[in-house]
This record gives structure tokens, C-alpha cells and sequence, in this order.
């Protein structure tokens, strides 16, 4: 599957969140969506991540944005890693890569000399009509989420 590009309709997707619910991206029509995703709790660079999304939470709201995070973890890892780092935002539990599928994210990765399969951390603004806004690979994880921000903010005068 290949990645939608710009301007192309978001494949829609339900994935379980932590807090027990689901999450369906067509459920969010009219209102802008924020995905990012992630490789898994607790690791440095996906806490900072995370922890940068949950504090610049209130600024998306304002802009009626739903933000969720998405990773292959379980619900109930999300739950011990929200709890742990006192989180704001939904995580979602993508087992079966039903979103990381439909956003080809799950790709081949190369660190320090070793090739291996893994999320390439990317996110994704979803436009209120359905389409696919933005794509802002990061590049560098600190600083990410407020680039994203920048984008929606951007983005919204259009909408």
C-alpha cells in the first residue's frame, strides 16, 4: 500500500484508544485530525514526542482539531504510558497496522548499519472534507508537534 499524498481522500480506519473507546477517522468529518505516529511507549524520543503533543494539546483544541497518537502498542501499554507521563492525548492501539497500513508507515528502516522493518515517525493533518492536508516527516523529534501547529495554524485560514 502506498502512502495517500496530498490532496488525495484519508483512508478511513477504526483502531482501539486507551481509554477503551475506537477512534474512526470518518467519525471526524468537519473538523480538522491530527495523526502522528509513533513506534512504542516509554522509548526517549517517543515519550518527548508525546509529552511535546500533550502540552501543545489546548492549542489544537482551539483550532477543533482532534489529535491522535498512534502506535502498534496495546491499549492497556498506552494506559501505563499516559498514567506514567501524565498525558493529554488520545493513543491509539494500532495492533493490527490498520492505520499504519493505510498511511504506509511501516516501512524498511536503516540505524547505524542495520536495516530493519519499523514506523517511520511521521503525521499527518487531515483536512475537515477528508483529504490529506499535510504529511511532515520528523525529522527531529524535538520541536516536531510545534511544527505541526504551525502547519494546522496555516492550513485552518484556508478552511
Amino acid at each position: 500500500m502506498s502512502a495517500p499524498a496530498v490532496g488525495a481522500p484519508a483512508t478511513d480506519f477504526t483502531t482501539p484508544t486507551a481509554d477503551g473507546g475506537s477512534f474512526r477517522l470518518a467519525d471526524h468529518r468537519g473538523h480538522p485530525v491530527v495523526l502522528y505516529f509513533y513506534a512504542e511507549d516509554n522509548s526517549e524520543g517517543c515519550t518527548i514526542q508525546n509529552q511535546e503533543f500533550s502540552a501543545l494539546l489546548p492549542q489544537f483544541t482551539r483550532l477543533k482539531a482532534a489529535v491522535l497518537g498512534i502506535s502498534p502498542d496495546p491499549a492497556d501499554k498506552h494506559r501505563k504510558f499516559i498514567a506514567k507521563h501524565q498525558l493529554g492525548v488520545t493513543l491509539a492501539a494500532d495492533i493490527d497496522h490498520a492505520a499504519i497500513k493505510a498511511f504506509d508507515v511501516w516501512q524498511r528502516k536503516k540505524l547505524y548499519g542495520r536495516e530493519y522493518d519499523g514506523i517511520v515517525r511521521t503525521s499527518f493533518i487531515i483536512a475537515p472534507d477528508g483529504t490529506v492536508a499535510s504529511i511532515l516527516r520528523a525529522t527531529r523529534i524535538k520541536g516536531h508537534a510545534e511544527k505541526v501547529l504551525a502547519e494546522l495554524t496555516a492550513l485552518a485560514t484556508r478552511w
